[in-house]
């Protein structure tokens, strides 16, 4: 194969994951998943005065086999977990996982034989959002991470590391309130 052909099929192949990671970014749908008090939260995020839908997330799906991001909100204990991996299996991919709140993230305030200390050794966890319980802009503010993310992601692998969010980045956007 010559030179030409390539660059030809390069520049193809990069047009055309970007258009996928685009897509892939405008329609991301989240499973209905709240563990606790955070769930609180991420319902607010559906709620009109956040507006989730403003990101392509209309509806939270109730299949996992119908969503592609799994936010885990709350506490996830060892009776649970089993039930929160076989949704993760069960999702198609590409998936993605948020995890949001401080027990989700490493366990908050529980230092129990029952609570998972932190998903992420369960799950690889693509972007964290702590806080107890974090406020909806903190989880827009993730959100928007997370695209950032897909964005960038190549086009038949994933090979970055997860996002932190900071709380204070998330408290001074103010961009996401109607």
């Amino acid at each position: 194969m010559g030179l030409e052909q390539q660059i030809r099929s390069q520049i193809l192949t990069s047009i055309l994951e970007k258009f996928v990671n685009w897509a892939r970014k405008s329609s991301v749908w989240p499973a209905t998943f709240g563990l606790a008090c955070c769930a609180i939260e991420m319902i607010c995020t559906a709620a009109n005065r956040f507006d989730i839908a403003r990101f392509g997330m209309e509806a939270f799906r109730a299949s996992p086999r119908q969503a592609d991001l799994m936010i885990v909100a709350g506490t996830v204990t060892k009776k649970m977990l089993p039930a929160v991996v076989r949704i993760y299996e069960q999702m198609p991919e590409p998936k993605w996982v948020i995890a949001m709140g401080a027990c989700a993230c490493s366990g908050g305030i529980f230092r129990s034989y029952a609570v998972v200390q932190g998903i992420d050794r369960y799950l690889p966890v693509d972007v964290y959002v702590p806080g107890c319980p974090p406020r909806p802009e903190a989880l827009l503010y993730g959100i928007l991470k997370l695209h950032d993310k897909i964005l960038k992601d190549p086009f038949l692998t994933r090979k970055e590391g997860p996002v932190v969010v900071n709380p204070e980045a998330a408290q001074s956007f103010r961009g996401v309130r109607a």
